[in-house]
């Protein structure tokens, strides 16, 4: 990719951030970019063209994630810096998960990339539950499909997170973020062995004073 596109990817990303993907034109962006809209065409000729760019250039990180996850060494501290790592992540791309459900019907090629990602998603998780397990700090399942819904809620919450925080603040600050993640690691100390609870304790005796 050339330096210039990547000036407009940049761009475009700060101003989606700021004013939402919908109230954003390529005239603002060609503006912001100190550049003609007919010069901006020529790297990219649609809107949509913009948005499909970011959205690839932010799953290449998540895509990395779950194909180094084999080789991670895997403990609840791991997780949280894990889990804060990626929520970080998602902040620089604020526009897409506080309005996914209307991104997705824009772009076909988007939408089906995100459902597809959905599969390897759950795969990961359940990758994950293993490794948890085979260190015991994860229990067996109660019931056959335990696990399936964990890893669903596990999903929706990490889907959903952003967008359910910007309706009570408009702020995310270091503590906010650390909320988050911790709430989202809950999700799993239900799920886990005494030896697994203990180390949870261990990372967060704040939760448990």
């Amino acid at each position: 990719m050339s330096k210039k596109r990547k000036l407009i990817l940049e761009a475009a990303r700060t101003l989606f951030n700021e004013n939402g993907y919908h109230n954003v034109t390529i005239r603002m962006i060609a503006l912001k970019m100190n550049m003609s809209s007919g010069n901006l065409n020529y790297h990219f000729k649609k809107r949509e063209e913009i948005f499909e760019a970011l959205y690839f250039e932010m799953v290449e990180e998540f895509d990395h994630r779950i194909h180094v996850l084999p080789n991670t060494e895997v403990s609840i501290e791991q997780l949280r810096n894990d889990v804060e790592s990626s929520m970080r992540r998602m902040l620089d791309y604020t526009f897409f998960w506080t309005d996914l459900y209307n991104l997705l019907s824009i772009s076909d090629r988007v939408r089906a990339h995100f459902q597809e990602v959905y599969n390897h998603r759950i795969g990961g998780c359940f990758f994950l539950f293993e490794k948890l397990k085979q260190k015991k700090l994860m229990r067996e399942a109660s019931f056959e499909k335990e696990y399936n819904f964990l890893a669903e809620r596990m999903i929706n919450y990490g889907n959903t997170w952003l967008y359910s925080s910007r309706l009570y603040s408009n702020k995310l600050d270091t503590r906010t973020i650390d909320y988050y993640a911790i709430t989202y690691l809950s999700i799993l100390f239900p799920f886990l062995t005494s030896q697994g609870k203990s180390e949870f304790q261990n990372l967060l005796p704040e939760l448990f004073g």
